[in-house]
């Protein structure tokens, strides 16, 4: 029987961050340019003024304190508060491409492989850049891979669907190695004038390398147990922006073709379902929520992940079995999970098991269960 094995892993951060201080100064300025453009609606009650925001209510609301961005200036500009990225020539690489390429090297070289080992490129994220030619064929192309490439979304879960899309092709002989990669430029898709949420994203690229086990060195990285996936419908978390905007004039720049979402109700009907999800996985590969030495979960609001992992655990985890990584990242989406086992992964020791969790809109869920060879 094949068996896949996690060999490498790659991060892409961009070099620009915008710390809650800042933001708030932005957004608050764009409150005051508001409330004073429309001081008569306000005072006669046809406009709802808007309120300030504050440090202490992202990091109390959030945990987050930070985030790194493509272009900070753009977002920081009260009458703009979106990210400048100009458009590139056709002949140009992608702003996705370049991240992606960057993530795809650390992988590589952290694995000890080159471009001409691998067989394809499947990039799964939430904000695809265009919607053809697919960006993991523009990615396969920079790397020099001959082989298959594909494009995927599965919102915050898309990188943990890619990693089982990438076990499938290993372990069914499609391919000897995959790299799935998460290019997330979620500012992009952020409306940076909506309090509620405002803070939540930030940009960043990671990359796996799955290979079959005969393939690597004895001992290296982390072999893959299992995978399970899962998926509900909800209205809870959306975003309309497509190519049948243009069909309805009406709707052009309407804020659902942004980033939408009720953030409580989110956080009261998926936390059980990722929990229930860990606690099924582990209970059909035979494990106990013990005998797991950390959780990589997604990193969207930390109050969720406390206690997702409480649940899980029947106790509260320590921050060595649910690392943080949001604080300095915020929600990258699905990159957020494989950030938190990037960064997080070196101290395992042979035998030792975890999970990497993500969740978000769908609802999806994507959990891997992993241990160190």
């Amino acid at each position: 029987m094949i068996k896949a094995v996690i060999s490498g892993t790659g991060l892409y951060t961009p070099p620009a961050t915008i710390d809650n201080d800042e933001l708030v100064e932005a957004f608050n300025q764009y409150v005051e340019l508001f409330n004073a453009e429309n001081a008569d609606g306000i005072a006669s009650g046809d406009v709802t003024p808007l309120q300030p925001s504050s440090s202490s209510f992202i990091e109390k609301a959030s945990g987050i304190k930070r985030r790194h961005v493509i272009n900070k200036d753009g977002i920081l500009d009260p009458k703009r508060m979106k990210p400048y990225i100009p458009d590139r020539s056709n002949e140009e690489p992608s702003v996705q491409c370049e991240m992606a390429v960057t993530a795809c090297r650390e992988a590589l070289e952290q694995a000890g492989k080159s471009a001409q080992d691998v067989d394809a490129v499947i990039v799964a994220c939430s904000n695809l850049q265009r919607a053809y030619p697919a960006v993991s064929i523009e990615v396969q192309e920079a790397l020099g891979i001959d082989g298959f490439a594909y494009d995927m979304n599965v919102a915050c879960s898309s990188a943990t669907f890619g990693l089982q899309a990438a076990v499938n092709s290993v372990e069914n002989g499609t391919a000897r190695s995959v790299l799935v990669v998460s290019p997330e430029i979620c500012s992009g898709h952020l409306n940076f004038r909506d309090r509620d949420s405002h803070f939540i994203f930030g940009d960043a690229c990671t990359a796996i390398l799955v290979e079959r086990e005969e393939d690597t060195r004895e001992g290296q990285g982390f072999e893959i147990l299992g995978t399970s996936l899962k998926t509900k419908f909800s209205n809870n978390i959306r975003n309309n922006f497509g190519f049948l905007n243009r069909a309805d004039d009406s709707g052009v720049g309407k804020p659902d073709k942004l980033f939408v979402q009720q953030g409580r109700k989110v956080f009261k009907e998926v936390s059980p379902l990722v929990a229930e999800t860990i606690q099924n996985q582990l209970q059909s590969l035979s494990l106990a929520p013990d005998d797991l030495r950390r959780m990589w979960l997604h990193q969207a609001n930390l109050n969720m992940n406390q206690l997702i992992a409480r649940k899980v655990l029947g106790r509260d985890a320590t921050e060595e079995e649910a690392p943080v990584i949001l604080d300095e990242y915020a929600n990258t989406s699905s990159a957020g999970s494989i950030i938190a086992f990037h960064k997080n992964k070196d101290d395992f020791v042979s035998g030792d098991l975890g999970v990497i969790c993500s969740f978000g809109a769908g609802y999806s869920i994507g959990s891997v269960v992993v241990r160190r060879r």
